[in-house]
């Protein structure tokens, strides 16, 4: 497993990008390019669990850990997940600390959680190597909560308080529409949100995360003191890459 819960919360800078068209090719291009990390996208990608599992098998051989967002916290299909083998979960619309509470003790194996256990899972190599991972997963699996309203800021305190909650993570685009500036990301609202969320995970010892959807804005949250960043996604590269190509001819037309 590549494991980088211990980097994450020693708050080092960790890349990362979302991948968000189901394709096991993207996948594993982006895994060969440099990142930390992948999210996985099955809550508004294009792909759903068997294209998922291509996408797993696809970056096995490549540096880039996995990190899987799902639709929400059905502990049926957040453990169905993780026994694929993936290094983390990622959940969306996290707004108060029991359903970060139910998130975490839905990835937790007992007597910590409630996780179903199997020893012959992809996770476990197939029961090969169920002993390491039962014995590591409980401490190692990254939990990652999005912040994207107005009530998860009003409990962000109580969130990041939660034991086993890792990342706090900015979800722009949300949250921007939730405080009624949407993709005002220079109005003072949503910067106020973003240095709450920085200061708040420092304070509880957790990262802070966010996507970013160009170099520019991620090098400014940076700034502001995220750690675990996400830039951009495998779509967004493929749509801007085909643009310039069919500009590049079309302007000599």
């Amino acid at each position: 497993m590549k494991w980088i819960r211990r980097t994450v919360l020693d708050r080092e800078i960790v890349s990362g990008t979302f991948l968000n068209l189901g394709s096991s090719v993207t996948a594993e291009l982006a895994g060969n390019a440099g990142f930390d990390w992948l999210l996985i996208d099955i809550e508004h990608g294009a792909g759903d669990r068997q294209e998922l599992l291509r996408q797993l098998q696809a970056l096995e051989s490549t540096p880039s850990a996995p990190i899987v967002r799902l639709g929400g916290s059905d502990p049926v299909l957040i453990k169905r997940v993780l026994d694929l083998g993936v290094s983390g979960l990622m959940i969306p619309l996290v707004n108060s600390a029991e359903e970060a509470r139910h998130v975490v003790d839905s990835m937790l194996y007992p007597p910590r959680g409630v996780r179903g256990v199997a020893a012959s899972t992809r996770a476990a190599r197939f029961g090969e190597k169920f002993d390491e991972y039962f014995t590591q997963a409980n401490d190692e699996l990254l939990v990652v909560v999005q912040i994207e309203t107005a009530s998860a800021l009003e409990n962000l305190e109580e969130i990041a308080a939660v034991d086993r909650v890792d990342v706090v993570f900015l979800g722009p685009l949300d949250l921007s529409v939730s405080l009624g500036c949407p993709k005002d990301f220079d109005n003072v609202r949503f910067r106020a949100a973003v240095e709450r969320i920085v200061a708040v995970a420092r304070e509880y010892g957790k990262a802070s995360g966010v996507l970013a959807m160009n170099a520019a804005l991620a090098s400014r949250y940076i700034d502001d003191g995220f750690t675990f960043v996400a830039c951009g996604s495998d779509g967004g590269a493929v749509a801007v890459g085909l643009r310039e190509n069919a500009d590049a001819i079309n302007t000599r037309k």
